[in-house]
């Protein structure tokens, strides 16, 4: 078999996936995986998931400069209530890797901590999504986008640009941006990437706010309500 081309092969894509139901579940609450000596990997287990009882799975990433708590922050007041579980990475650089250069540790670290979650959490395969912030939030469009049967759903606040991933699947996309966002300019960022991304077919729901370089609450809301995981 001939080997593919180099600009074939999918450098962003994810061979973790969730499998059959676990065994023990860990406790509630938070906790870091373990995995990386330095800058690990958190996941926020909500109270009350029932034994047998897939849940969904949201990957949080930060913007440049932060860790993983600033991911986590995105959505963590809607764990609890809506039963999501939540895994925020901490890119290994001071940002992700294939925003500013090549992809590659941060995708290895993203798979590792996927891997041990599906281990250890019954993870509903079907409501497993990924979202992000700024540099974040281009990162999870690549991620999503590279990776379209495992995340079903992207979420994207405030990107900078879709970094170029062979597609595989079609997610759904939500898409926010300030228009008075000084660091990620709407006209040059979101105004472009939507447009380009529904040419392309997919399905973007794109919500602009007057203000900054921010999540305000009533946007993370209709994003959550925007998944329809709701139980």
């Amino acid at each position: 078999m001939d080997r593919p081309k180099e600009s074939t092969l999918n450098f962003a894509a994810l061979v973790a996936r969730p499998g059959g139901e676990p065994g023990e579940a860990p406790a509630p609450g938070l906790q870091g995986l373990g995995l990386e000596v330095v800058r690990d990997t958190l996941l926020y287990v909500p109270s009350g998931l029932r034994p047998g009882q897939p849940a969904p799975l949201l990957l949080l990433l930060h913007g440049a400069g932060g860790e993983a708590a600033g991911g986590l922050s995105l959505l963590s007041a809607f764990a609890e209530t809506h039963k999501f579980v939540l895994a925020a990475p901490s890119s290994r650089a001071s940002t992700w890797d294939g925003v500013r250069g090549p992809f590659g540790p941060d995708v290895q670290v993203i798979n590792r901590a996927m891997e041990r979650i599906f281990q250890q959490v019954f993870v509903d395969p079907n409501r497993i999504g990924a979202g992000g912030f700024s540099d974040g939030a281009s990162y999870a469009l690549a991620l999503g986008l590279a990776n379209g049967d495992l995340f079903s759903r992207v979420i994207a606040f405030s990107p900078g640009f879709v970094p170029p991933v062979p597609r595989n699947g079609k997610p759904r996309v939500f898409v926010s941006h300030g228009d008075a966002d000084a660091v990620l300019p709407i006209d040059r960022t979101s105004r472009r990437l939507v447009p380009a991304l529904q040419a392309e077919d997919y399905d973007v729901t794109y919500r602009e706010f007057p203000g900054p370089h921010t999540v305000p609450a009533a946007i993370a809301q209709e994003a959550v309500d925007w998944l329809g995981w709701q139980k």
